[in-house]
């Protein structure tokens, strides 16, 4: 999917609470008022897919329920999101960043807390919500999704506090295409669950019975992987694809090892961070296709790797790819840790030689937007004749610490043009339109899952 605007959405039903039993009920009320008339375009369901998104980030469900957001909850942040949140930060004078933190999450759930109490909640000025979340930033990306995929998105938000059992809203948009010469609109439909996690675990039959029956079904867990949560397994087991996002996990070697044991069991995943890393692959791939460096590949064995500290998820699936792609077996995993949060990785190929990996935390004043980016990386040798040595940076932070390092040989320098259609969301919009399986992605991910069982313990 591209970087495109997104088409304007269409309202057929706000966010309605209803009662678990009645969802259905609800929808189908809905398809059954917008049938073609003299009053405007009529309106069909979803036909294309279910996707299950479990958002445990309290932010949007929370600025939807004070009236700053009036997209769809589901789980999918975009540039509505960003424009409800500077309207909630300036609301609550708050730097408007456009980014939810700790400062903007507690004075929402105070915020929230109040409302509640006070019987407020939906009184809010919906209509200003709306041209804070809807004007001049552009729309979410769940709206181009809607508009090339059409599907039922379920988004289950998990609460702290008390258990008070699972409450329900249903809600309808539609994307407005000018293009299309249909009088009819096909449109999304959104089921929003909110409760605690052994709540929604409870009520794991109801959501799988949610998903249309007879149409493909995407979960994606906003959440490191939870194999012992019965909710976790059922909606794994119901799903043609788990998608992830390794860039957020709390704790990543763990959370990647978790997934190598997911993958030996044939469950198809997609990590949103693996598709970070292609530029990155392309560019390594180009540096030696000329036919003159075609050999130079077999001298090859250091591999330095720098990224922005924090996540070293990019860095681990990345030396992977490189070891699945040459041969290479993995024999040690030591974590240094220090100023640069060394990590050192050593392999051996088919006639004994060995390779060695040094993966690189660098601290920066400047963070990206997301945790453990690549900054740059070197492919090299110990044989000062070789002339295999590759230089990778990123276009904005450069080769700097690559270059000073020095060495007899040199080095074949690039750097690495961003993609703006790397973001999560346009990402996310990418695996939607995929089937099967990612084959690069699997045998890359055997290689990293082998590397962390060598260490004799993760995520110090």
């Amino acid at each position: 999917m591209t970087s495109t605007q997104s088409p304007p959405i269409v309202s057929l039903q706000d966010p309605k609470d209803v009662s678990l039993l009645h969802i259905e009920g609800e929808l189908s009320e809905i398809w059954q008022s917008y049938g073609e008339g003299e009053d405007g375009p009529g309106a069909t369901r979803a036909a294309t897919f279910s996707f299950i998104v479990y958002e445990p980030e309290e932010t949007q469900p929370l600025l939807a329920a004070l009236g700053f957001y009036s997209g769809p909850v589901d789980g999918i942040s975009g540039p509505r999101t960003t424009v409800a949140i500077k309207a909630a930060q300036k609301a609550y004078g708050l730097e408007p960043t456009g980014v939810s933190n700790d400062e903007l999450l507690a004075k929402l759930r105070s915020e929230f807390t109040t409302a509640k109490e006070k019987g407020e909640l939906g009184k809010g000025d919906t209509q200003a919500a709306r041209h804070f979340s809807q004007d001049l930033e552009g729309a979410s990306i769940a709206d181009a999704i809607a508009a090339s995929n059409p599907c039922r998105i379920v988004t289950l938000c998990p609460t702290v506090g008390e258990d008070e059992g699972v409450s329900a809203q249903v809600s309808a948009y539609c994307p407005v295409s000018k293009k299309s010469n249909s009088a009819t609109l096909v449109c999304c439909e959104y089921i929003t669950l909110r409760g605690t996690s052994h709540a929604l675990e409870r009520i794991g039959g109801v959501i799988s019975e949610l998903m249309i029956a007879e149409l493909p079904k995407f979960i994606w867990w906003k959440a490191s992987p939870e194999t012992e949560y019965g909710l976790f397994q059922r909606l794994v087991g119901d799903c043609e694809r788990l998608i992830i996002d390794s860039s957020t996990f709390n704790k990543p070697e763990s959370d990647l090892l978790v997934i190598g044991e997911l993958l030996e069991k044939n469950t198809p995943i997609a990590d949103l961070n693996w598709g970070r890393l292609a530029a990155w692959q392309e560019l390594t791939a180009e540096t030696f296709d000329p036919p003159e460096r075609r050999n130079a590949i077999s001298e090859i064995d250091r591999l330095t790797i720098d990224y922005e500290m924090g996540n070293p998820a990019q860095a681990l699936m990345f030396v992977s790819w490189v070891a699945s792609r040459l041969g290479w077996t993995p024999v040690s995993f030591t974590h240094e840790g220090g100023d640069y949060d060394i990590r050192r990785i050593k392999f051996t190929r088919a006639d004994k030689r060995e390779i060695e990996a040094e993966l690189a935390g660098i601290p920066l004043d400047d963070w990206g937007e997301i945790a453990g980016d690549l900054i740059a990386l070197k492919l090299h040798s110990t044989n000062e004749k070789a002339d295999c040595c590759s230089v990778l940076c990123s276009e904005g932070t450069g080769c700097m610490r690559m270059e000073t390092q020095g060495g007899a040989q040199k080095c074949y320098i690039q750097q690495v043009t961003p993609l703006y259609d790397q973001k999560t969301d346009q990402l996310l919009g990418q695996q939607l339109q995929r089937w099967g399986k990612e084959v690069l992605y699997e045998q890359g991910m055997e290689v990293l899952y082998e590397i962390l069982k060598l260490a004799p313990k993760l995520d110090d």
